[in-house]
């Protein structure tokens, strides 16, 4: 397959044009045009140091199905134990620069650049990218950032300072989309950490179609206002 060289046009080629390993183009840019038109055709950016700007499509994707979430009895005791304040929308550049500085185990340096950073902080403050965050008296301990389109939530980052911070934030979060209908979580590439969650592989095709799907429903955007107290409580050790 073809690797594509983007223009000025914040357009793609299909994604399932995209070679074996995902990638499908390179070149352009993180203007908020370009970043919506890719989240809705089933693209990311991937960037890599010393290389244009690589958007890709995998197949297959790992996506989590919110009525589908598995948390572990221990995890459970600890989000009723309400160890961490969960806020939304609240201190999104600083989790995604958490993020990006946030070691990782077999990574040297980071996807997160700077240009990354400028790009989905106006995303943010168009509506479109969220953080949900975990604060232990007063300090970001741990949080995670992503993109909502439609009924389609796309997971890009998590960092945790504290043990479990990011995990009672994904789960809290995850149980919300649940009663907000969500459809889907697109976490991209396979993690342990979001198998352990239930995450599971879908083809590409599968995915473009519920993508389609989710993306009749309107987007909640905007600043995200959650409270997690009902949840925490529903929450059975």
């Amino acid at each position: 397959m073809p690797v594509f060289r983007l223009s000025e046009q914040p357009t793609f080629p299909p994604p399932q044009m995209a070679s074996a390993s995902g990638l499908l183009a390179i070149g352009g840019d993180l203007s908020l045009p370009r970043l919506l038109n890719a989240y809705a055709s089933g693209i990311f950016p991937w960037p890599h140091e010393d290389s244009p700007l690589l958007w890709h499509s995998p197949d297959p994707r790992f996506v989590l199905l919110p009525k589908e979430l598995r948390l572990a009895r221990s995890l459970r005791q600890t989000i009723r134990k309400r160890r961490f304040e969960l806020r939304t929308d609240t201190a999104f550049e600083r989790v995604i620069r958490a993020c990006a500085e946030f070691p990782r185990p077999g990574q040297r340096g980071t996807w997160i650049t700077e240009e990354m950073v400028k790009g989905y902080c106006e995303l943010h403050e168009a509506g479109f990218a969220h953080s949900v965050e975990a604060w232990q008296e007063g300090v970001l301990v741990g949080g995670l950032y992503g993109v909502s389109l439609g009924a389609a939530f796309f997971g890009e980052s998590m960092f945790a300072h504290v043990s479990d911070a990011s995990k009672v934030a994904f789960a809290c979060f995850v149980r919300q989309l649940e009663r907000l209908n969500f459809a889907f979580i697109d976490s991209q590439v396979h993690t342990q950490h979001l198998e352990r969650f239930g995450a599971s592989f879908w083809s590409r095709a599968r995915y473009l179609k519920e993508l389609r799907l989710a993306l009749q429903t309107p987007t909640l955007h905007g600043r995200w206002r959650f409270s997690f107290d009902e949840l925490i409580d529903a929450e059975k050790a």
